[in-house]
């Protein structure tokens, strides 16, 4: 059973609250659940986030996944970070591989003034390029394919 951290809506008509839930990740939203392990309000100012960091921690080391939202609250509240730290100490049978191969440090995120140098097509004029095509038959260019051959018996 593959287990999913994610939000589970209640509250009236267009006043939303939510709880954070561990439930199977077959079941609908508002669903059947294996437990509840905090609440999130988004209408309050802040936002008001409770989570059981013990409870989130037990099922992130037992291979949950969270879902976007619920892992911007985990980080929020502490628990990720409580789950990172834990690192290998986490159950002995293996079911956090998953968890324990991902980079202990997220990957610095790319800058928007960020440009790449790629070569324009047919820039490349390196031996190596033109070393593939024979001397006596003519270079393709991009999105040409293949010239057709004659089959035999068949007029030009």
């Amino acid at each position: 059973m593959a287990v999913r951290l994610r939000l589970k809506r209640t509250g009236k008509k267009k006043q939303p609250s939510y709880r954070v839930v561990a439930v199977d990740s077959r079941k609908p939203r508002d669903g059947r659940v294996l437990e509840i392990i905090g609440t999130y309000d988004p209408r309050q100012e802040p936002s008001a986030i409770s989570i059981a960091n013990e409870r989130a921690v037990h099922w992130l080391s037992h291979g949950a996944q969270p879902s976007d939202t619920v892992s911007k609250l985990l980080t929020i509240s502490g628990a990720w970070d409580e789950f990172r730290s834990q690192g290998s100490s986490g159950p002995a049978d293996g079911s956090d591989e998953a968890a324990q191969a991902a980079p202990s440090e997220p990957a610095p995120a790319p800058t928007p003034d960020l440009v790449l140098d790629t070569p324009e097509p047919g820039a490349d004029d390196s031996p190596e390029a033109s070393a593939d095509v024979p001397a006596d038959e003519p270079a393709l260019r991009d999105g040409e394919s293949e010239p057709k051959s004659p089959e035999p018996g068949e007029a030009q």
